[in-house]
């Protein structure tokens, strides 16, 4: 199976390193907007133009996208689906049913299997998610995100005006987390369930409390939230702050019984020391699926709902009824 990466930031070295990890695949390529000759990558893999991607359409079994989700997958991957089979991890829950409508109609058009939204969250906790209420259709669910840095939370506060770099770290609130593991079905605030931790290096001179009200204050970041910052040095930032943490928690609670007399707790739990590689690993695995469903005749957008789990793995059936179930 031959994969093609479109997009080589943090999560395109993660899904290089995904590929090379898979019995049953093998990288033809990566593809840039910059000049190929300026990437180098971890494996050394063939860097090519993303001007020329069509010129290799019909050696590439599988696409995988790796741009951002605010300007890049929107446009990407319907446009690269009327040629190829592609996987994005297109991350912004709120327009993923318009994502999904503009996709479907390219992949049908070209004949081709579209992946969308894959990795952890969405992914892996929309799977948790739909397993857990299935099972506990009476019952509530409960998404923790963190302890891990969120990307975008700290791109936001490097855009304000002094800031030379920032990390913010999403934390559960760990009275509100254990309250739910024992059962509580309570509605939550944003409040109430994270905090944000902000590790900000500025220019010499810099007014930091004007910065850290303007960090407190941003509205749909972290206006909402109990929000601590801390101003560092960088090297302290490049000794303490350089890796891409993260991971989090689904939880349901739900009854049974006629009276409901019994309760019951699902716990899916991920703690990830790199983001963009285990990402990259979902995607690469999602990849796997796009082109078997692909060779058997569908076609169209699919999210991680659509896919059956033995379509994930590179065993066969009749090595995962002997080895997992």
């Amino acid at each position: 199976m031959k994969i093609g990466i479109y997009g080589y930031g943090n999560l395109g070295r993660g899904v290089e390193l995904a590929v090379n990890s898979a019995p049953d695949m093998e990288l033809f390529g990566i593809f840039t907007r910059r000049d190929p000759s300026t990437v180098k990558s971890v494996l050394n893999t063939a860097v090519y133009s993303a001007n020329d991607v069509l010129k290799y359409k019909d050696e590439i079994d599988v696409m995988i996208i790796c741009g951002g989700s605010a300007t890049d997958l929107p446009f990407m991957t319907p446009d690269l689906a009327q040629n190829f089979n592609v996987v994005d991890s297109f991350d912004t829950h709120a327009n993923i049913s318009s994502h999904f409508e503009n996709v479907d109609k390219t992949a049908k058009s070209g004949k081709k299997v579209a992946v969308i939204s894959v990795g952890w969250d969405p992914g892996m906790f929309s799977v948790a998610r739909i397993y857990s209420s299935a099972i506990l259709p009476n019952g509530k669910d409960n998404t923790f995100w963190g302890r891990g840095v969120s990307q975008g939370h700290s791109d936001a506060i490097r855009r304000i005006k002094g800031v030379i770099d920032a990390r913010q770290y999403t934390v559960p609130v760990e009275e509100t987390l254990n309250k739910v593991r024992n059962g509580d079905m309570a509605d939550l605030t944003a409040r109430q369930k994270h905090i944000r931790e902000c590790f900000v290096v500025v220019e010499d001179g810099a007014d930091k409390k004007e910065i850290e009200k303007e960090i407190k204050e941003m509205p749909n970041y972290f206006a909402d939230y109990d929000t601590f910052v801390t101003f560092i040095s960088a090297e302290e930032m490049k000794e303490n702050h350089s890796s891409l943490p993260h991971g989090g928690l689904v939880i349901r609670n739900g009854f049974t019984g006629k009276d409901n007399e019994n309760s019951h707790t699902i716990e899916y739990r991920l703690k990830l020391d790199s983001n963009p590689e285990f990402t990259g690993s979902v995607l690469v695995a999602y990849a796997r699926a796009a082109k078997r469903m692909n060779d058997k005749g569908d076609n169209g957008c699919k999210t991680a709902f659509d896919i059956a789990p033995a379509l994930l793995s590179p065993l066969s059936a009749e090595e995962l009824r002997h080895t997992l179930l």
